[in-house]
């Protein structure tokens, strides 16, 4: 028997891992305990998602487990044990405004709860394939230090610079820089599944997530950039805009594509690898990019506003350079560019608020 464990599996990642999943695995043990409505009140909550998948996948079992409790871990691990292939970790507090207000919460959940999780795997089933899903934020500001030119709706790094051509790679130090409380904490997690790879030789791979979208987020102020962008078009709830004129710049990857790089990854696994995964310059936007798109899609003129400070450890520019993933997996390729990503968006939005 084949199993698939999916931690965070209401989520966006989660439940996209799930439906990639199901028809390729006996069971697909999903891990959840809503914390997301924790964080981020009702509007998070992903009972919705949970709900939907166990409708629509009879191998589905969501287990209300937390991440941070060693012993209702190993009940699962020590059931399914040497049948488990897959790991695929997407369980955290996501928001760094959120971590400062519960800096011990965020980092049980996001450091605490990966050590308890790879601990499980190398004790119950050391050969399976154990994916986390990391963040760009463990690069810090660092990435603000980039000499960085103002345009009319977004900066953009030199062109001279290297990162121009492609983007950010995994070559940038996650040192001497301010990470946020949550970017600390998803620094920790990300360097213990790398260490678990290289020292114990297991098969873990470290994704570094940009803006992770796409049309089942739960999306809030604090997390979930395009989804809320996309909820105050069609609601017509104000969007604040934080910093940096508006011009930001972010890239998207959709979550399919996401969940596709892991099963790339699962089906040739590497020992501790790192990779970048984000939208690349194939689908980027600033804050205005993305608003202008939202207007354009919904029909409607946004109800924004300006706020003149930024958050802390925010990135001015970032894309992520996916060269490295793809130079090892050279079958993967993006499906979703950004305006199909948010036409997808908007469409499921629509059913959901009316």
């Amino acid at each position: 028997m084949n199993v698939a464990i999916v931690t965070g599996s209401s989520g966006l990642i989660g439940g996209e891992s799930v439906e990639f999943l199901a028809d390729k695995f006996d069971i697909v043990i999903g891990i959840d305990n809503n914390m997301r409505s924790y964080f981020f009140g009702k509007e998070g909550s992903t009972e919705w998602n949970k709900n939907r998948l166990t409708v629509k996948y009879s191998n589905f079992k969501p287990l209300n487990a937390d991440i941070r409790q060693y012993a209702e871990l190993e009940e699962i691990f020590k059931q399914y044990s040497s049948d488990i292939k897959l790991i695929i970790h997407t369980a955290a507090q996501p928001s760094h405004d959120w971590a400062v207000k519960e800096p011990l919460t965020d980092f049980g959940v996001n450091a605490t709860g990966t050590l308890n999780l790879l601990e499980l795997t190398r004790n119950y089933c050391s050969k399976a394939v154990f994916i986390f899903t990391s963040t760009n934020k463990v690069y810090g500001d660092t990435p603000n230090f980039l000499p960085l030119i103002e345009k009319e709706k977004r900066w953009e790094v030199d062109e001279a610079h290297p990162f121009f051509k492609e983007g950010i790679d995994e070559t940038m130090s996650i040192d001497q820089s301010k990470h946020s409380v949550f970017g600390a904490s998803k620094v920790a997690a990300d360097v213990m599944v790398q260490e678990y790879g290289k020292y114990f030789g297991m098969n873990t791979g470290v994704f570094r997530g940009g803006c992770l979208t796409g049309p089942n987020h739960s999306g809030a102020q604090l997390h979930g950039f395009l989804a809320y962008l996309m909820k105050c078009a069609i609601t017509e709830n104000h969007y604040t805009i934080f910093g940096y004129k508006g011009k930001q710049v972010r890239d998207n990857i959709h979550s399919y594509d996401l969940v596709n790089m892991f099963w790339h990854f699962y089906n040739n696994p590497k020992s501790g690898e790192v990779y970048n995964a984000g939208g690349s310059r194939f689908s980027n936007c600033s804050m205005l990019e993305a608003i202008d798109f939202c207007e354009k899609i919904s029909g409607k003129k946004m109800n924004y506003s300006y706020a003149e400070s930024n958050r802390i450890g925010d990135h001015i520019w970032y894309i992520s350079d996916v060269s490295k993933f793809k130079n090892h997996y050279p079958d993967w390729k993006y499906k979703f560019n950004l305006e199909s990503t948010l036409v997808e968006m908007h469409d499921n939005m629509i059913k959901r608020y009316h």
